[in-house]
């Protein structure tokens, strides 16, 4: 893959990929057409600006807010439940046609608020870059608008100032960039005008400064190679807008199920009516009467509703557990997550650089303790060391406090770092070996500094004590402070400096994946106030290394022992380096930690070779944004259900073509949390895991509810055609059965929502996505107890019409028959296969028994009350009628668990003998 930056050649037409991070100087001044130092001239601006276009992303095309509404009506569900609210309207029954459009309505809104948030990712990333640039025209500096930078504009850019275009330097003093949003890289990147290799990783392109970057040290002069949407930035802008948003299992599912459910209301509806006017003789304006309420039966009309109050409940669960739900859907995809893709920086270690180990002459210390809090103690051989047996360690870390600019300090109980994150480490060093570096800084007052510079590679600083002594301290990258250091430092004293044992030293401490510091010293010499380099050459004696990490969160490797056990797979996907990505990888014990592969490698693979390799490896370094972006869609290729976490704008492609994408909210950028399905209130792994988990849980009550409400439906449909087939008086009528599918059932079903998490979820694998919701099991669940609720309800709808009942009150005990019965079976839905007949399965709910008491409550009005009556067409019944119905509408809690005790025995049966 080419990933040189085009720009637009004199033909405005054309467009060519040069790689500019490795092109010579020479080149870059001649392509760009440019003057050196001197920069473009007003004129030749002006003309370039004309023919390229402003320095700016393009604005976000978005659809009409009438568009957006329609669009959330386009859903086979909600066809049906606007076909229920016709069926009811033609009956007549205003309040439940009410009560549909309203369902229909809330849902729509919710799908239209969260899409308008989702539209503003793009102006999320245009915001990024700068208002203005420090450019020079014709010789002279000049203030000008960001938007009208050109390709070959020179441009200065100084610490604080955010990277107005992409720039190829050529004039670099000490110029470090914080690139994290765009490359995830943790630490600032130092800069270098030398060109480098062409299939140089985006983090490694040192002699480039991005757009919407920070600089954080330093200055630099460079040459714009790149504006508007052909930068960097400008590119994931454009990957972004080409995403496409895949629809989530739960969705897909539904639409299947809704249209699976439309095909057989309507035909066994018409089946129904030609039955009853060719062999039964019927009218034919009774039997279309008799086929809309079979239809009105059939139709589960709460089951949205149940369905976005359980995944709303879903959403308040996961809120009080950090992660914060921007999508209803996404509850529920969490549950059938597969693999988990996580950035590597701040979510699954805790992007605050440590100490961990120190090295002298004579010993290897491993430091504990994580991040910026100055808690924790060195440790030899596995024992806590004595700092009072080691004064050489003691006076190493006060060196490196010394030579440093940064500060650490609480704010609200959190330790936070103000400067360098390198540095901030040695200052939480030195606080851990019990100095206090107000104390230290007052008793070694600096008085001269070489700042760091990336062509030197080192820091230096002069300081005196109270009597005059002056001490000199260095440090910087070891290769380099070795060359300066002809001594070094041990238990006996100085002896001449060892390269062999600190080589091998520097080689041990890098392949645990730590970043390598080395500290040197000398005395000064007395009165001396000022450094210079000369100072330093070849006078220096070694003190020791320090070896330097973004450690793993603790939280976070027990979270992906707990995927691993629920069967999500985990993978690191880090624009780090590869030794870096596996040392943590080995740390935080994902699955196959051995391998890695890098942004280049990835480069040469085709889409096949790519899937394959994805599914194996776990360890992904050095990846860009389109890396990233393939890598997902690599996976959903494969089947997986993918989840995806970042913070970057260089995330937010692949958060939004992933299943699930997880932002985090503490420390990512807008343009991710704006795309994403979930943000992570605490950056922490740990909380995804927590919200597989409640996602699991959500989609078991969401099965719960379907399986306790369509035996409901199933029942009444079969009654009415039972009815028709014996030629007999209809036991319930559509107004009546309304009333149980919109008042009863619904009230029931949502005490299922707030079932807690059973026990095992995370430990047994994720469901397969690509099943239907009624699994064989469900399927036969749902028409047994149907059935079993047909027969209950005809055997008293007769009785009572055989012991003189009028019409309406035998039709009362039908209604009363069916809704006692759906009490009962709620208890037996609370476990879809563990028992219930025990004091937590029939009153460990509290909310289940208010719901019984509500729906008994609403029963006995509608039996009783006058209004109802005439509404309803019910009549009163007897004490004696009530006691029949519960002693018969009971069966189904018994029966059940038995039908749970076989199935339960037949499957251990079966695991035995597999």
């Amino acid at each position: 893959m080419n990933t040189g930056t085009p720009i637009r050649g004199e033909d405005a037409g054309t467009v060519s990929q040069t790689p500019w991070h490795a092109t010579a100087l020479d080149e870059v001044f001649a392509r760009t057409e440019t003057r050196g130092v001197e920069g473009l001239g007003d004129d030749e601006a002006v003309r370039r600006l004309a023919r390229d276009g402003p320095n700016r992303l393009r604005m976000v095309v978005r659809r009409g807010w009438a568009a957006r509404l329609a669009a959330q009506f386009n859903n086979v569900l909600i066809y049906v439940l606007m076909g229920s609210a016709v069926v009811t309207a033609l009956l007549n029954h205003w309040a439940d046609t009410s009560v549909i459009i309203g369902v229909v309505v809330i849902n729509a809104l919710i799908g239209f608020i969260q899409e308008g948030k989702a539209e503003r990712a793009l102006e999320a990333i245009r915001d990024m870059l700068a208002p203005q640039a420090m450019v020079i025209r014709d010789g002279k500096r000049m203030l000008v608008g960001a938007e009208d930078l050109v390709v070959g504009d020179v441009v200065f850019v100084e610490s604080g100032d955010k990277v107005p275009a992409d720039m190829r330097l050529f004039k670099v003093k000490n110029l470090q960039c914080q690139e994290a949003a765009l490359t995830g890289e943790s630490l600032p990147v130092s800069k270098a005008a030398t060109a480098v290799a062409e299939d140089a990783a985006l983090g490694d392109r040192k002699s480039m400064a991005y757009a919407g970057t920070l600089v954080a040290t330093g200055q630099a002069l460079g040459v714009v190679v790149a504006t508007g949407q052909t930068t960097e930035i400008g590119r994931i802008s454009t990957m972004l807008s080409e995403v496409e948003v895949l629809e989530t299992p739960l969705l897909r599912q539904l639409a299947r199920f809704s249209r699976w459910l439309t095909a057989a209301i309507l035909a066994v509806a018409g089946a129904t009516f030609a039955f009853g006017v060719m062999a039964r003789g019927y009218g034919a304006d009774e039997m279309f009467t008799a086929a809309v309420g079979l239809a009105v039966a059939a139709i589960p009309e709460g089951l949205p509703a149940i369905m976005t109050i359980t995944l709303a409940i879903g959403v308040q669960r996961m809120a009080r557990r950090n992660a914060v739900i921007r999508r209803l859907p996404a509850v529920e995809t969490l549950g059938a997550v597969t693999v988990i893709c996580s950035d590597k920086t701040g979510t699954l270690t805790r992007n605050e650089m440590t100490v961990q180990t120190v090295v002298t002459a004579d010993h290897l210390f491993a430091v504990s303790g994580a991040g910026y809090l100055p808690a924790g103690a060195f440790y030899h051989n596995g024992a806590e060391a004595d700092l009072g047996d080691h004064p050489l360690l003691r006076d190493m870390v006060r060196g490196a406090l010394l030579c440093g600019d940064a500060t650490v300090h609480e704010v609200e109980g959190e330790w936070i770092c103000d400067g360098d994150p390198t540095e901030g480490a040695l200052v939480v060093a030195a606080m851990k070996a019990g100095l206090t570096p107000s104390v230290v800084h007052a008793t070694y007052p600096r008085t001269d500094v070489i700042p760091f510079e990336s062509e030197h590679k080192f820091m230096a600083t002069l300081h005196h004590d109270a009597g005059g002594a002056g001490s000199i301290f260095v440090k910087g990258a070891p290769e380099r402070i070795l060359e300066m250091c002809a001594r070094q430092h041990g238990r006996d004293g100085e002896a001449p400096i060892d390269p062999a044992y600190w080589m091998g030293r520097m080689a041990e401490v890098s392949e645990q994946g730590q970043r390598v510091l080395a500290l040197a010293r000398r005395d000064a010499e007395t009165g001396r106030r000022d450094l210079s380099h000369d100072d330093l050459r070849g006078t220096l004696t070694l003190y020791g290394l320090f070896g330097l990490a973004d450690p793993p969160r603790q939280e976070a490797i027990l979270a992906i022992e707990q995927c691993h056990a629920a069967g999500v797979r985990v993978k690191m996907i880090t624009g780090d380096h590869a030794g870096t990505a596996l040392a943590i990888a080995r740390q935080i014990g994902l699955a196959n930690a051995g391998a890695v592969l890098t942004g280049v490698e990835l480069d040469g693979l085709d889409d096949a070779e790519l899937q394959r390799r994805a599914r194996i490896t776990d360890v992904f370094a050095r990846t860009s944004p389109a890396h990233k972006l393939r890598l997902v869609s690599a996976l959903q290729a494969c089947g997986e259900v993918t989840a995806m976490t970042g913070d970057g704008v260089n995330d937010a492609p692949a958060l939004k073509r992933a299943d699930v994408g997880v932002a985090m909210g503490m420390k990512g950028t807008e343009a991710s949390k704006d795309v994403a399905e979930m943000v992570l209130a605490d950056d922490n792994f740990a909380s995804i895991a927590h919200a597989v988990e409640e996602g699991r849980t959500v989609y078991d009550n969401l099965i719960k509810a379907i399986v306790f409400i369509l035996p409901t439906n199933g029942a009444e449909a079969l009654a009415i055609i039972a009815a028709i087939a014996m030629g007999g008086v209809l036991p319930i009528t559509a107004v009546q059965i309304l009333w149980v599918n919109m008042i009863t059932a619904v009230t029931l079903a949502l005490a299922l929502a707030f079932e807690p998490t059973e026990r095992g979820v995370m430990r047994r694998p994720p469901r397969d996505a690509s099943d239907a919701i009624l699994s064989g099991f469900l399927v036969w669940r749902t028409a047994f107890v149907a059935l079993l609720g047909v027969v209950c309800l005809f055997t008293l709808f007769q009785w009572e019409l055989d012991h003189g009942a009028s019409l309406e009150a035998a039709r009362s005990v039908a209604v009363s028959t069916l809704v006692v019965f759906e009490v009962f079976y709620l208890f037996n839905s609370r476990f879809l296969r563990e028992p219930v007949l025990n004091v937590q399965g029939l009153f460990g709910s509290r909310i289940a028994l208010g719901a019984v008491a509500t729906v008994m409550a609403f029963q006995v009005l509608f039996v009783y009350w006058g209004p109802a009556q005439m509404l309803f067409g019910t009549g009163d019944i007897g004490w004696d009628a009530w006691a029949r119905i519960v002693a018969v509408a009971s069966i189904v809690l018994f029966v059940v668990e038995i039908e749970k005790t076989i199935l339960r025995r037949w499957r251990k049966r079966r695991a035995k003998a597999q």
